[in-house]
């Protein structure tokens, strides 16, 4: 007896670097036709059970949806330079701007392509593997996403975001910028303890589950910023908060430890309360932040 099997749609990959690597593998573990091009052609031949085209323009001539995860825009521009994309459904997994990812879209569409830009919210070892949580930000023409979204949540699971192309981005970086001012924070506390007799490992934990339990307070900011209430349910008003910098000032410099990384957001602390912000919660400083 034949058992038959609806086959799955062909993809277009351009860009085998890490990332590129393991959605290739993802795709074609789940029967997805592939066909890859990569500067490096060794690397494309590496990615076993895919067609190797012989340039960009091979590639792209291959199938309707084309992925593109390069290195950055400039090489999305370098790699695309003269190939013809009329017709196809380009998503573009590069990292870039908001306002590189907006220009783009111009771009593809100017050419007869229709465009979805994304934001890969993963490492390459959570592609393929559902549990790990990883996924990717969509942004762009819905109609796109909704026809390939099948295809595009077999490596990561998926998140659309808008039909302004831009807004991937701009989600993928805010998201990595709270990280980076997470990480900015625990260096400051490991700095701190790191000349006294307390075990880092021991002392982790207690870091790991205190962030944890303070990034709660990001809804209360959303919620604030929403009603532009910034004194809606305070705890601690920033009165408070600025009169217990000094004591954080001091621990470091009694450590030995550089305020580097608290001090400017301390600074903002301060501007905001001398503009007669004192009842109000941290949010004001978002305002500050604008320019």
């Amino acid at each position: 007896m034949t058992q038959n099997s609806t086959p799955q749609p062909p993809v277009t990959l351009l860009g085998l670097g890490a990332m590129g690597t393991a959605l290739a593998r993802a795709w074609l573990a789940a029967g997805h036709p592939l066909t890859v091009w990569n500067r490096t052609p060794a690397r494309a031949e590496a990615v076993v059970g895919a067609k190797a085209a012989g340039s960009a323009a091979e590639a792209v001539a291959a199938g309707r949806l084309v992925v593109v995860c390069l290195l950055d825009d400039e090489s999305v521009g370098a790699a695309l330079d003269g190939v013809d994309i009329g017709g196809k459904d380009l998503v573009n997994l590069t990292t870039t701007t908001p306002g590189q990812a907006r220009a783009r879209a111009e771009w593809a569409e100017a050419r007869g392509a229709r465009y979805l830009d994304g934001g890969i919210m993963a490492v390459p070892p959570m592609v393929g593997v559902p549990e790990a949580g990883g996924y990717v930000f969509y942004s762009g023409s819905r109609e796109l996403f909704e026809l390939h979204r099948a295809t595009l949540a077999v490596p990561v699971g998926t998140k659309y975001v808008g039909e302004d192309a831009g807004f991937a981005a701009l989600h993928d970086v805010a998201l990595l910028s709270g990280m980076y001012g997470m990480f900015a924070g625990a260096a400051h506390a490991f700095a701190l303890i790191r000349r006294e007799d307390i075990d880092p490992v021991a002392f982790a934990p207690l870091l790991a589950d205190w962030l944890a339990a303070m990034a709660q307070g990001v809804h209360g900011t959303a919620a604030q910023l929403r009603s532009g209430d910034y004194t809606e349910g305070v705890v601690s008003n920033l009165a408070m908060q600025v009169a217990g910098t000094p004591t954080f000032l001091a621990t470091a410099e009694g450590q030995g430890v550089s305020a580097e990384l608290i001090r400017p957001y301390f600074e903002l602390m301060r501007r905001r309360l001398d503009a007669g912000s004192g009842e109000e919660d941290l949010t004001g400083v978002v305002d500050l932040l604008l320019r």
